[in-house]
């Protein structure tokens, strides 16, 4: 923590020194580049101050090995404080699709705190499995830790610290599914970049992981003004023959994948 503090202190004064070298259209690439990256690591010393303080709060305030306590006490830590978490509000339509759905595979894209993991466990069969994926090695380490006070064991969900790009071509294996054989995720929980949400719906496509006969992608939605962030629900409305739009709320949209041929069996 101190190392990236640091990291983003030493870098402000070079923006200037910067800027004096380059001209004309490079400058302006160069202010481009060197306010985005300020901005990323800005948000990501943000988020692990978030996480590290949520994570302490919900640890100590929590009954171990109680999910419901553990929701209600991250629910109690928002009350108050900012905080990742997506909320009761969102979580109960989170509750509402992963029954009416009843996923035996589920991906979740943004471990964040772990709340949302915790909630999706909470209702999943005796066999179901949840692999979450987190690019933050401390947020992906808390996280884990939070799911396993809820009382979950690593049999029930695995924690991939990696980018969704890096983590979507594993999954085949790591979840041993066979090609062909019609199996694949039943749900998805998008909760990361919005910029990668279409071209990650793009890669689970490509890698044939999700269900044929039915998945569920759930697109959680933190900035209200951002729109169709990466033109996923754009992607989606182009392609009637597999996709629609099942729900519209004002923090999450549900769509809905599934193959023609499939359709065309029931």
């Amino acid at each position: 923590m101190l190392f990236e503090t640091w990291l983003v202190v030493a870098s402000v004064p070079l923006l200037p020194a910067l800027l004096v070298v380059a001209s004309g259209r490079c400058r302006v690439q160069v202010a481009a580049l060197c306010r985005g990256a300020l901005a990323r690591a800005l948000r990501m010393l943000r988020g692990r101050v978030c996480v590290r303080s949520t994570h302490s709060f919900v640890f100590s305030e929590c009954t171990h090995g109680n999910a419901r306590s553990v929701l209600e006490t991250f629910d109690l830590y928002a009350d108050t404080h900012p905080s990742l978490c997506i909320g009761p509000q969102t979580g109960e339509a989170l509750d509402e699709a992963v029954g009416r759905v009843r996923p035996c595979r589920v991906l979740e894209l943004g471990t964040h705190c772990g709340y949302s993991s915790v909630r999706m466990l909470r209702l999943l069969p005796p066999a179901g499995r949840l692999v979450t994926v987190e690019l933050d090695p401390l947020t992906a380490e808390l996280g884990e830790e939070i799911i396993l006070v809820a009382g979950f064991k690593h049999s029930q969900f695995q924690v991939l610290t990696s980018s969704s790009a890096e983590a979507i071509p594993t999954l085949r294996s790591l979840l041993e599914l066979n090609r062909g054989t019609g199996e694949g995720l039943n749900l998805v929980l998008m909760d990361h970049d919005p910029e990668r949400y279409l071209p990650d719906l793009l890669a689970l496509e490509r890698e044939e992981l999700l269900c044929p006969s039915g998945c569920s992608v759930l697109l959680i939605h933190r900035n209200r003004r951002a729109g169709d962030r990466g033109g996923i629900l754009g992607h989606v409305r182009a392609r009637p023959d597999c996709y629609s739009v099942e729900s519209e709320l004002q923090f999450m949209t549900e769509i809905f994948y599934q193959q023609e041929s499939t359709k065309e069996n029931k």
